[in-house]
């Protein structure tokens, strides 16, 4: 009775993961083969998102909809989901954060040329909560994006995964301008995995150890209950050269520098762990109970920017490195000698030994005499819950769910100092904490009806409520307190993350309901039509009305056309509305202090900050579905239209002739702060792109053989901007920051007991820039590449599978810097390259069923 109704194409007999890369499965004979294959087989040819109708075959949907079984999600050397899932979607990005504040912890992606949080997530078909991590620096797309956490998702608990590539705000709300990515949970009720991977980088370091199983019990005779758990640490990784300031500086005999003094690497990871737990119970034929959700950990530590002893603004120097900021305990710096900066070390100097024997007078040189480079430090925790009911009544299906979700990320600095505390300051500290926390109640109902002439009719409607609050918790009182050397010209709060203060903690709540009818209809054996619209009503800003119309049409038995529009939107998060947060930013090769601000706050307002409102989409899309024998192809054009999107402006230089008006407005210490920053809806922009999606099975030396293609061509024009908020430089990340072309070709190769899968990866040009900086310096249009991927599995006995590969076999080199880059941050490669800048990874893996 839980069954849903076919539709009038039926179900395809193909066994054709679409858009995967990784087909091929290592078995440990042919019968357990073949009992794989046939479970493949109903995995991955139905899919639930696209459509409120009943699942259908992927090639009867009207929109496009890629499936990733779990097996294919394996075949990788990383364990890390958003890596799985860069081979496998033709428009799905993402890009290394080695020093980028939060990003660090929480890498975002982008979805068809837009950000992480226009994209939809949903485990089990239900919203999953948006991370509490804001990714300040993410690398141009992803400016100031607040999108869910998918790496908190392990493979080893997923069936499968969804990937609808349309917009799909009139179907699904708000963040579904890009599409939507639905991650269904295991449900077994009886046997088990256990895995063990190990692997490094070709250079010797980032060593990463993965343990990962998953259990299905029986929960009585009639539901089960189904357990994953992931365990993770990986170690940091360098790709760095010393910088030429740190050298000379001990080239001349400060013994006090680090080599490198600058870290450009993969963050370490510690005691990540996960455990997802799905579960079923059937009442009777035509109810079943439902509960789903996760507990999981994680610790982070990055790097940050060197800190040169000579000449950083507001802690060693004021004057641009001619001379040491030198404090004076009573007071009155004038009673303190002159300490030249300007010299190859400052600590043989005798101005700056007189210095350090007169009590009265400091200088940070003391504490941190080589310079310093702070560590950033993170714990995200994770958890959700979701339950519900759903069945049938008389005609109608129903599925009424509540659940929650959050994701803390706990802040903290080592190595750093406040200098407004003087000589007293501590170097260790607790910054303060974001968290989001989001409520969701669902009623979702449907049926088919017949209308005249038309049958199967089906009509879902349904309701959403949902509140999400967004809170910054306070740190320690050293982390951002404004100590008595403040007004003597030295930094407030810990250096390069500022602790969150009274006036910054506190919780913003926000609330809407939103009403939904979905209508499909079949008007003849060959068409197909649908239609969605959707209300939706937000405590702060209003209201909004979106629609979605789609089409598919037969024209014959293995071709198939396909259209979709709609109209679409995203709500401000509540974090972007009432964010408080200070970074460190390059602009021009220098370091500036940057505050970032709620758009209404005295000092965003000041420099032109005002009330966010939703971002609006109109999308297009059309394409088409080929499915002959053993291939299967489909082709989909889109276009996607946002107005007023939101972002995180670029840095609004503080000028000093504003220093009073700004003291008046209530901003404190404003010759402290060099920039501001904050979230504005100042641009429009339309993107564009093809996807190209087959996959191809035959018969090849004496084995089963599966080709699959994935290309993704994306462009993204942006058509209007404010100049006072946007520069040039951002829009030029925004239009040409990742690849227009990227394509992965994956051959997949089994026997009895031996599999092999080979992946080939290509990257288009792309804007290459180096750390948040959006000048033109150290920037350039970075040549195309490609990678190869290799792994092979072999069955050591029934139950028992020995895996080994590598990611970027062949050690494909990453975009180096120019020189000038390079000298000045001491890195290698631009990070905002589209593949591992860290290189060739090899693994190897043992994988236990019973």
């Amino acid at each position: 009775m839980m069954q849903s109704k076919k539709t009038k194409f039926g179900v395809s007999s193909l066994s054709l993961a679409i858009s995967f890369a990784l087909a091929g499965t290592a078995m440990s004979s042919q019968a357990f083969a073949a009992e794989e294959e046939a479970v493949k087989e109903n995995v991955e040819k139905i899919a639930v998102v696209g459509s409120r109708a009943a699942p259908r075959s992927i090639g009867d949907s009207p929109v496009p909809v890629d499936i990733i079984s779990s097996d294919d999600l394996k075949k990788n050397g990383s364990t890390d989901m958003i890596d799985m899932l860069v081979t496998s979607v033709p428009s799905f990005n993402s890009r290394a954060q080695p020093i980028s504040d939060a990003a660090t912890l929480v890498r975002p992606v982008n979805l068809r040329g837009l950000p992480s949080d226009s994209t939809l997530i949903l485990v089990n078909g239900k919203r999953r909560h948006r991370a509490s991590v804001i990714a300040f620096q993410g690398g141009g797309i992803n400016d100031g994006a607040q999108g869910p956490d998918i790496s908190v998702i392990p493979g080893v608990a997923l069936k499968q995964v969804e990937v609808l590539r349309d917009g799909a705000a009139a179907q699904y709300g708000s963040d579904a301008i890009a599409g939507v990515m639905n991650f269904v949970l295991k449900d077994d009720s009886d046997g088990g995995s256990i895995t063990v991977s190990q692997g490094e980088y070709y250079e010797g370091d980032g060593a990463a150890t993965t343990i990962d199983g998953n259990l299905g019990l029986p929960l009585s005779d009639d539901g089960f209950v189904n357990i994953s758990a992931q365990y993770k640490t990986a170690d940091a990784t360098s790709r760095s050269v010393q910088r030429p300031d740190a050298a000379a500086i001990a080239a001349a005999g400060n013994e006090f520098i680090q080599d490198p003094a600058q870290t450009w690497g993969n963050p370490e990871i510690n005691d990540d762990f996960t455990v997802f737990v799905n579960s079923g119970y059937d009442l009777n034929d035509n109810t079943q109970l439902y509960a789903f959700g996760n507990v999981s950990s994680r610790e982070a530590t990055g790097g940050f920017y060197y800190r040169n002893p000579h000449n950083r603004g507001n802690v060693y120097s004021n004057d641009g490195g001619e001379t040491l900021l030198v404090g004076a305990v009573n007071g009155d710096q004038s009673t303190c000698s002159i300490v030249p900066a300007n010299v190859d070390n400052v600590l043989d100097t005798p101005e700056y030994l007189a210095m350090v024997a007169d009590p009265n007078c400091f200088s940070m040189n003391q504490i941190r005499p080589g310079g310093y480079t702070p560590q950033f430090t993170g714990k995200i925790e994770d958890m959700s819950f979701f339950a519900g009911i759903k069945g049938e009544s008389g005609e109608w299906m129903y599925d009424v769910s509540a659940g929650t979700g959050s994701n803390k990320a706990s802040f903290g600095l080592k190595n750093s100092l406040n200098p407004s505390l003087g000589l007293e300051t501590p170097t260790d500290f607790d910054t303060g904490s974001y968290e989001q926390v989001e409520t969701t109640f669902n009623v979702d109902m449907n049926r088919f009806v017949t209308i005249g002439g038309l049958e199967d009719i089906s009509f879902a409607t349904g309701f959403e409520w949902r509140e999400e609050s967004f809170e910054i918790g306070q740190g320690e009182e050293a982390s951002w307190i404004a100590g008595p050397y403040a007004d003597q010209g030295f930094n407030i709060g810990s250096h390069g993350f500022k602790g969150f203060g009274p006036e910054s903690a506190g919780k913003n709540k926000r609330n809407n309901i939103g009403v939904y009818t979905d209508v499909e209809a079949y008007l003849t054996d060959e068409f197909l039509v649908g239609v969605a619209l959707r209300y939706e009503n937000f405590s702060t800003f209003g209201d909004t009305l979106n629609y979605k119309l789609t089409a598919q049409y037969m024209a014959t038995d293995e071709l198939s056309f396909r259209a979709s529009h709609s109209t679409g939107f995203r709500a401000p998060t509540v974090g972007q509305e009432n964010v408080v947060n200070t970074q460190t930013s390059i602009v021009n090769g220098d370091l500036i202090q940057t505050f970032i601000a709620p758009p209404t706050n005295p000092l965003s307002a000041f420099y032109g900050g005002e009330t966010l409102n939703p971002e609006e989409s109109v999308s297009y899309a059309a394409g088409f579905v080929y499915e002959y024998e053993n291939l299967f192809l489909t082709v989909d054009y889109y276009n996607i239209e946002v107005t007023g999107r939101i972002a995180q402006s670029s840095q609004i230089t503080v000028e000093e002739s504003d220093y009073d008006a700004l003291r008046a407005a209530g901003v404190e210490f404003p010759e402290l702060i060099s920039a501001v920053t904050y979230y504005t809806n100042d641009f429009d922009t339309t993107t564009q792109g093809v996807d190209i999606v087959g996959s191809y099975s035959m018969d090849l030396f004496s084995g089963d053989a599966k080709f699959s293609l994935a290309y993704g061509w994306t462009d993204t024009n942006v058509d209007k901007y404010d100049e006072t908020t946007t520069d040039a430089g951002k829009v030029r990340r925004l239009e040409d920051g990742i690849p227009a072309h990227r394509a992965t070709l994956t051959w997949g190769q089994s026997w009895d007991d031996l599999s092999m899968s080979v992946r080939g990866n290509y990257f288009g040009e792309y804007y290459a820039t180096h750390a948040d900086d959006t000048s033109d310096w150290g920037s350039e249009m970075a040549g195309s590449a490609v990678t190869v991927d290799l792994e092979v599995s072999y069955a050591v006995m029934d139950n028992l599978t020995v895996s080994v590969g590598a990611n970027n076999i062949f050690d494909q080199e990453a975009e180096k810097l120019k020189d000038g880059t390079l000298g000045v941050l001491g890195a290698v490669y631009y990070e905002s390259g589209p593949f591992d800048y860290n290189g060739g990874f090899y693994y190897g893996r043992v994988n236990y069923r019973f």
